[in-house]
């Protein structure tokens, strides 16, 4: 008897795995026919199937010179489509961003979208599609920016501050960019500064609340018009919306008031500055700030940014009420 239902045991424990590997290859399966441009592969779910992704793309066309009217203007958005090129006939101004959302279930969150660990390495690598710069996987918010002044790349990933670095560091290495003497690097922060062929680039990274956010930027040798660039020695936000609804956005004690849309050609246009209202403008030291954003719908969110000296960033309110930190120069 005890054979017998040891036997039976086996069956049936052999018959869940096999059911469980046949639900997982046919939730890959149905997971990659809605996502054959693999816009969803993250790095959180090996499963895809219940990956909530959100990515927009804005190019700017225009002719000589650049800062013209522009003469055409395309925006797409997009769970499964290849962000238009930067290289095409006419390129000026190319912006992106994503969201990965994973379930809000803990068991789901688990199964799905699990935090890696410490030791856990970076994944192989990918390239963001409007600047070409590497991206560490896994990642839960980008926004990216290729125009004539900048190649710029924003990520917000769970790898911990030394498993980030590494992976920067290998990578960019490979590209021949040459590490500056003077890199500062801290249990919770890290600015390095290299030489490359294309100009200066910097990678800064910043450890907050289980995140490590990573900002790297190659200037270009064209200069920005005066109204992108900040104070002598300080920095400069530009706020703007993408949303539908209003929003609320509270900086170094600077409280701004967004209607929907306000201020949206900032994802855009690299002239886009000149008209945006000196309301929608903030001139800082260089350092860490503070930023609360509350959209009509949602709650407040908390979190901290750091920016520095001769930066300039735009902090766009995005459709689904999360703050998207773009480097424009």
């Amino acid at each position: 008897m005890n054979r017998r239902i040891q036997g039976a045991l086996l069956i049936g424990s052999l018959a869940v795995a096999i059911v469980v590997v046949l639900v997982v290859t046919l939730a890959i399966a149905v997971a990659r026919s809605f996502d054959p441009g693999h816009q969803c592969e993250t790095g959180f779910s090996p499963l895809l199937v219940s990956c909530t992704f959100h990515w927009s793309s804005t190019v700017t066309r225009q002719s000589t010179p650049i800062f013209t009217t522009p003469s055409t203007s395309a925006t797409s958005k997009s769970t499964s489509t290849t962000p238009s090129s930067p290289d095409q006939p006419g390129y000026s101004d190319a912006t992106s961003w994503a969201v990965a959302d994973c379930p809000r279930n803990s068991v789901a969150r688990r199964l799905l979208c699990a935090t890696p660990s410490v030791a856990t390495p970076a994944q192989s690598v990918i390239e963001d599609l409007v600047t070409g710069l590497p991206l560490p996987k896994p990642w839960f918010l980008k926004t990216a920016k290729n125009s004539p002044f900048i190649k710029s790349v924003h990520v917000e990933t769970p790898l911990d501050l030394a498993t980030a670095l590494g992976f920067y560091r290998t990578e960019l290495s490979k590209r021949g960019w040459t590490e500056n003497d003077g890199a500062v690097v801290e249990p919770d922060r890290a600015t390095i500064a290299f030489t490359t062929t294309d100009g200066p680039a910097l990678l800064r990274l910043v450890r907050q609340d289980d995140t490590t956010t990573a900002d790297l930027s190659l200037r270009k040798p064209a200069a920005p018009n005066a109204g992108n660039l900040p104070k002598p020695g300080q920095a400069k936000l530009m706020v703007g919306s993408v949303a539908e609804q209003g929003a609320v956005i509270t900086v170094n004690q600077q409280t701004i008031t967004l209607a929907a849309r306000a201020g949206e050609k900032l994802a855009g246009a690299a002239d886009a500055a000149r008209a945006l209202p000196d309301s929608q403008k903030i001139d800082l030291p260089p350092g860490k700030y503070k930023v609360m954003l509350k959209v009509a719908s949602g709650t407040a969110q908390n979190r901290q940014f750091e920016v520095g000296t001769d930066e300039t960033w735009a902090l766009l309110v995005g459709q689904d009420g999360v703050l998207l930190p773009v480097r424009l120069y």
